[in-house]
């Protein structure tokens, strides 16, 4: 089943659930990748569908902590609850001891050594930890490896 089968499915029962937050949450999720197909002129493969999914939960993320700062906490539980609801059609994410071994194994594979090579290190990592991992959780442990 596809991201956006998922989607409509879950809808439909959010809607007989008359589960407004979810719902809405989902018209914007499935509108955010109708509108990326759209600009790229074509059906959205796996991995941009991943893309978007990433793209919309980092964005939450960040507003968390802005809202967090702010000390507005109606809006942080409602970002918390659509942050879950978003969670929800991404990949199961990799832990942190999964992490450091890719980590390891890549830093090993680009044969770098230092923090000037983090560059090259990234760049061959992330395709392989896309969506299934946080990048300033995978940033950072880099940061460790290379030090």
């Amino acid at each position: 089943m596809s991201l956006l089968e998922r989607l409509n499915s879950d809808m439909k029962q959010a809607m007989r659930d008359k589960d407004k937050e979810k719902l809405s949450v989902i018209r914007m999720v499935k509108s955010t990748l109708q509108n990326e197909a759209i600009k790229l002129g074509k059906d959205l493969s796996e991995d941009e569908e991943l893309t978007v999914l990433s793209r919309e939960l980092k964005q939450r993320k960040d507003s968390l902590q802005e809202f967090d700062k702010a000390g507005r906490e109606d809006l942080v539980h409602k970002l918390q609850a659509e942050i879950k609801i978003v969670e929800h059609y991404m990949p199961e994410q990799l832990s942190e001891e999964e992490i450091t071994a890719i980590v390891k194994q890549t830093i090993a594979d680009v044969n770098a050594s230092s923090k000037a090579e983090m560059g090259k290190v990234m760049g061959a990592l992330m395709p392989k930890v896309k969506g299934k991992a946080d990048g300033s959780l995978v940033n950072r442990i880099v940061q460790q490896h290379l030090s």
